[in-house]
């Protein structure tokens, strides 16, 4: 009689991150990448990323996110971003973002001004004499003469990250308490809570 043996092998489980962090973002390719960076084996987070495919109106982003989170329930830990630009949006559109992102603790809400780019400028230099969108991709060009809405993973080390975080916190003093009016960027909040992660 041949005994019954018992199975070695465990079952395959899903593992849960500490936090996972959603985001309904402005662009279809920049800020996917960039996040993307961050979602990594060294931290100890999940980065999904709500895509844009080129509606990027913030009633088009905030939509993105209500469309979600009607769908899928946020743990206690998680949180639920919204990142846009300032481009030519009013500050009745930004309000309408930054009022959802008050509901929640666990709701936030990232401005960059002009552009999403200048938060990434910000991994390489200060960020000083950007006034309009034009500059900011100029400068950010000196430091990737290739950049086309595309970016090297490379390019952007931790080391570098930890810098943005410093220059953009300089540039937020005092801190605003919505968004950006010149410019600056709020990108860094949330990336400051992901690294601490």
């Amino acid at each position: 009689m041949v005994k019954n043996r018992r199975s070695l092998t465990r079952p395959q489980g899903q593992r849960r991150y500490k936090r996972m962090y959603i985001l309904a973002v402005e662009g279809a390719v920049t800020e996917i990448q960039y996040f993307n960076i961050l979602n990594n084996e060294n931290i100890v987070v999940h980065i999904h990323c709500l895509r844009g495919n080129h509606k990027s109106a913030p009633k088009n982003v905030l939509e993105r996110m209500e469309k979600y989170l009607n769908i899928n329930e946020l743990n206690d830990n998680d949180q639920a971003w919204l990142v846009v630009d300032k481009d030519q949006w009013t500050d009745g559109q930004l309000n309408e973002l930054f009022q959802w992102s008050q509901q929640k603790d666990n709701y936030g809400f990232a401005l960059s001004n002009p552009k999403f780019e200048y938060w990434l400028l910000l991994h390489f230099e200060d960020g000083n004499g950007v006034s309009n969108s034009r500059q900011c991709t100029d400068k950010l060009k000196l430091h990737l003469p290739d950049y086309q809405k595309h970016i090297n993973p490379r390019e952007f080390t931790i080391d570098k990250i930890k810098r943005a975080i410093q220059r953009a916190k300089i540039k937020d003093n005092p801190p605003c308490s919505d968004w950006p009016r010149s410019t600056g960027t709020t990108v860094y909040r949330l990336v400051e809570q992901i690294m601490k992660c």
